[in-house]
């Protein structure tokens, strides 16, 4: 590695780790061995996990759970690749994560929660916390039983104080921000009837739409998930009622239904949608998205064409939320996923902003009932304040490993194992690659 590459590096390591120091607190995780006995596992059959910041002061009484996102898997073989990692297995979370963005310990960076109970559930099902199988197969020994999880947790934290709340928030992102759309009322009804409860999704609007061939790609793909799971008796009957299963993954079809108050963050460009949804590899065999999807810039006209007609999908199934107080939405036209719990994006001097007001003074404003927040962004490239995701080269599998050690590790033992993988050469990070 040439000289001027390390000391480029040496110079990015420092200032993330002044940046992870200053934003970020670590959290140490807690397995709940008590839930195994229940059944409540996760896929591999080891105990499900979570991450808990006790509140203080003015906080002590309120409670944001949060759950970890990370897709979902659609059938054996794939929910067998999860086992062996931290999305199959508790044996292979890392025992502390850092906590930033909504989730953050200090005033400066969250103002309105800084000082809740603050709890990251850890995502081991691959259902989004809905699946239940009794049966357990001897030969693959996969067990299905997000639901069990919910509710496991759920008992757990009413016991620990949570019985006593008098805010509290479920919220998460992706596949968590879905999981906290699905199991929104269930979780108002846990609480106290004088509690104010709320819900927020982040990233969490996956839509019914059709990808680049003209095939409903994504609704195969989570009526798989549905069938593999079990999941149609978990999900809200006020769907399961009207539609198919397979459709009640959809928020589209339920939002209108859930009388809890719930508030979307959503990128009207959602990568993850953009990259699944619109364009997954099954329907670019060819790979012509491919550097589209790594970076929106590198898009050309014709695709940023085909993107702008999926924002207005997009747009349209928001309209069942209607103009009610009790649904808030910021919905912007970044290239992003997830924005709740990054620092750069949740509540800095350059977050993206709509109506000059950031993700997080718009989340508590409608949270505490200061004003309502229903905005709808203008489309792409009008807001000068994205932050538009770009992702390093996908065949990268090497340096996305070691990136992963940073993000999970965290502090000063992650960016040590990525100094020595810089060092010794096992992995070339150029001067595009953005962590």
């Amino acid at each position: 590695m040439e000289g001027g590459n390390i000391r480029q590096w040496l110079n990015f390591l420092v200032c993330a780790l002044l940046l992870l120091i200053a934003e970020a607190s670590y959290v140490p995780i807690t397995y709940l061995q008590n839930a195994v006995a229940k059944g409540a596992v996760c896929l591999d059959g080891s105990p499900p996990a979570y991450h808990f910041d006790r509140g203080s002061g003015t906080g002590i009484n309120n409670w944001l759970v949060a759950f970890e996102g990370g897709g979902w898997c659609n059938n054996v073989t794939t929910c067998l690749s999860r086992k062996t990692n931290r999305l199959g297995s508790s044996k292979q979370m890392a025992k502390q994560i850092a906590f930033s963005g909504i989730m953050s310990n200090r005033q400066m960076f969250n103002p309105d929660f800084y000082n809740w109970n603050r709890i990251k559930v850890r995502y081991c099902d691959g259902s989004s916390f809905t699946g239940d199988v009794e049966e357990v197969n001897p030969v693959t020994k996969l067990h299905f039983r997000g639901a069990r999880i919910f509710a496991a947790v759920m008992e757990d934290l009413l016991a620990k104080g949570m019985k006593n709340a008098r805010n509290a928030i479920i919220s998460g992102c992706s596949a968590g921000g879905l999981t906290s759309v699905l199991h929104c009322d269930r979780f108002r009804a846990l609480l106290p009837r004088g509690a104010r409860v709320k819900c927020l999704s982040d990233a969490g609007y996956f839509i019914n739409a059709r990808d680049v061939t003209g095939a409903y790609h994504i609704q195969q793909y989570f009526s798989q998930v549905v069938a593999t799971h079990g999941s149609a008796r978990n999900l809200p009957q006020s769907c399961t009622s009207r539609l198919s299963p397979k459709l009640c993954f959809f928020p589209q079809y339920l939002a209108s239904h859930i009388t809890t108050p719930i508030f979307f963050v959503n990128a009207a460009y959602d990568s993850w949608q953009i990259k699944n949804i619109l364009a997954p590899g099954v329907a670019d065999p060819e790979g012509h998205w491919h550097s589209c999807k790594l970076d929106i810039n590198n898009c050309s006209p014709d695709q940023l064409d085909l993107m702008q007609g999926f924002r207005t999908e997009f747009l349209r199934a928001l309209t069942v939320l209607g103009n009610s107080s009790y649904k808030g939405m910021f919905i912007d036209s970044c290239y992003a996923h997830c924005q709740t719990e990054m620092q750069e994006t949740w509540l800095r001097s350059d977050s993206p902003e709509l109506e000059k007001t950031t993700i997080a003074q718009a989340v508590a404003d409608w949270f505490y009932e200061r004003r309502t927040f229903h905005q709808i962004d203008c489309p792409y490239p009008c807001n000068p304040t994205c932050h538009n995701r770009v992702f390093g080269p996908e065949d990268d599998h090497q340096g996305a490993q070691w990136i992963e050690l940073v993000c999970i590790n965290g502090g000063i033992n992650g960016l040590l194992l990525l100094t020595l993988g810089l060092m010794r050469g096992d992995i070339y990070m150029g001067p595009s690659s953005i962590l």
